[in-house]
């Protein structure tokens, strides 16, 4: 987050308070919203935020009942979460986004394209976790426990006390929510342009010769990339491959390594799809 001024934010969604992190303004482009996952705030994607804040000015919100957010209890399923986001959109006064989501901020961001797509430019899906990779819930929570060893343990920072404010019991209730939502069929049917990208060493999804057969099931506005050695959470591990990336993408050019970045590792493109006008 060096370089980056973030201005915290509050603004009234459905009667309730919502923190906003708000980077630098850009001028006649497309606002990006990165969107956290399940039970944590959005603290953790500052790093990939920060990467991208000259592109477009950039939004981290937490959701309600997440991080700095009040919401109630147990927690809101994904629609509920995408009409909230979009919520977050009118009251932010932003017509048309480019929304950035990790983890369960796919499944969210997928559900608040399909609602109102004329509001998302494209989506950005950095490890969407939900659907039959993840089922059944018991699979999905070895999946979990997998990937916490592989995850930068400085992240822990962040995710250790999110954890702890939003509480076990809602935690795994919004585990299973997420685990529930059908993500995949919805991105095969994702109605704007979207880019899924994809760690190599991410227990919570498909293993990359699976992901390069589902790519050619989707429409032809769909792009897939794989990091490779990315775990779950590669918005905090991998800002310089996942924006390089976005950069690529958002720019309509084929995704190739970046050899001026400080990438640790290569960013391989499976699919190339159309990208937001």
């Amino acid at each position: 987050m060096a370089g980056v001024h973030w201005e915290l934010r509050a603004v009234d969604v459905a009667g309730r308070p919502l923190t906003v992190r708000v980077g630098p303004g850009v001028a006649g482009a497309t606002p990006l919203v990165h969107v956290h996952g399940f039970a944590v705030s959005g603290r953790y994607l500052l790093p990939t935020a920060a990467a991208l804040a000259d592109r477009g000015t950039t939004y981290v919100p937490d959701l309600p009942g997440h991080g700095a957010s009040p919401g109630p209890r147990p927690p809101l399923s994904i629609p509920h979460l995408a009409d909230a986001l979009l919520g977050t959109l009118d009251a932010l006064d932003l017509d048309r986004v480019v929304l950035v989501g990790n983890s369960m901020g796919g499944p969210v961001s997928l559900e608040a394209a399909h609602q109102a797509p004329d509001r998302v430019a494209g989506i950005v899906l950095a490890s969407p976790a939900g659907g039959a990779h993840n089922q059944p819930l018991a699979r999905a929570v070895v999946q979990l426990l997998r990937d916490a060893v592989r995850e930068d343990p400085r992240m822990g920072r962040y995710s250790l006390p999110d954890y702890a404010h939003y509480g076990a019991l809602p935690a795994l209730a919004a585990f299973r929510e997420m685990v529930h939502f059908p993500a995949l069929e919805r991105l095969l049917r994702t109605p704007v342009p979207t880019l899924a990208v994809i760690g190599s060493r991410d227990p919570l999804m498909p293993p990359p010769y699976r992901v390069r057969e589902l790519a050619h099931l989707g429409p032809g506005h769909l792009t897939v990339a794989v990091i490779l050695g990315a775990a779950h959470a590669m918005n905090y591990s991998h800002p310089e491959e996942l924006a390089h990336a976005v950069r690529c993408w958002l720019d309509g050019r084929p995704i190739t390594d970046d050899l001026d970045a400080h990438a640790r590792t290569r960013v391989l493109q499976v699919a190339q799809g159309a990208a937001p006008a």
